[in-house]
């Protein structure tokens, strides 16, 4: 699945460019992919798609961002404050993996992943094979949160998420 996520990431950067499920699933198989990696990995980005169209901050509003009398507010995730505290759930732990946790907890810590993309790469984490779920498994799972809103993860970011760490050499 997550070759035909690295894939997918590669040859439609643009999140708008990738064309509907139907047709992707015939690119894909077109290029070589098994139908049941195909299938993983559309069920996993409309998991993706989901959670990100669904997601919107709801920052404080000044007086002249009020909503006119009448209009019903749309639903929203609250801005996280910076004093709060993400306590992982035992199966996150186990799922996850200390190793996973710790790259997550260093991005957050960094300011690169907001709450509201960790929160979406925690689930689609979650919805990924492996028990743990591998390091390289998860960056490719935060590029494409980041792929999922639009965004492209500043330079020193994406060569975090796209870097080997088995190659590289100790000094």
């Amino acid at each position: 699945m997550f070759e035909v996520l690295v894939y997918v990431y590669e040859n439609y950067w643009q999140g708008d460019a990738c064309p509907e499920a139907h047709q992707l699933s015939r690119k894909l198989t077109a290029v070589g992919f098994e139908a049941e990696e195909i299938q993983a990995a559309l069920e996993w980005l409309e998991g993706l798609n989901i959670a990100a169209q669904s997601t919107q901050i709801c920052l404080p509003r000044s007086g002249s961002d009020m909503l006119p009398a009448g209009q019903l507010a749309q639903p929203a995730i609250q801005a996280q404050s910076q004093n709060s505290l993400r306590v992982y759930s035992i199966t996150e732990q186990e799922h996850l993996g200390r190793e996973a946790l710790g790259f997550v907890s260093f991005l957050e810590s960094s300011g690169v992943l907001p709450p509201h993309m960790r929160e979406i790469a925690i689930d689609r984490a979650m919805a990924a094979p492996g028990n743990p779920v591998t390091l390289d498994d998860l960056k490719i799972i935060v590029l494409m949160v980041y792929w999922s809103f639009g965004e492209e993860p500043e330079a020193l970011v994406l060569d975090e998420l796209c870097d080997d760490t088995q190659l590289r050499i100790a000094h």
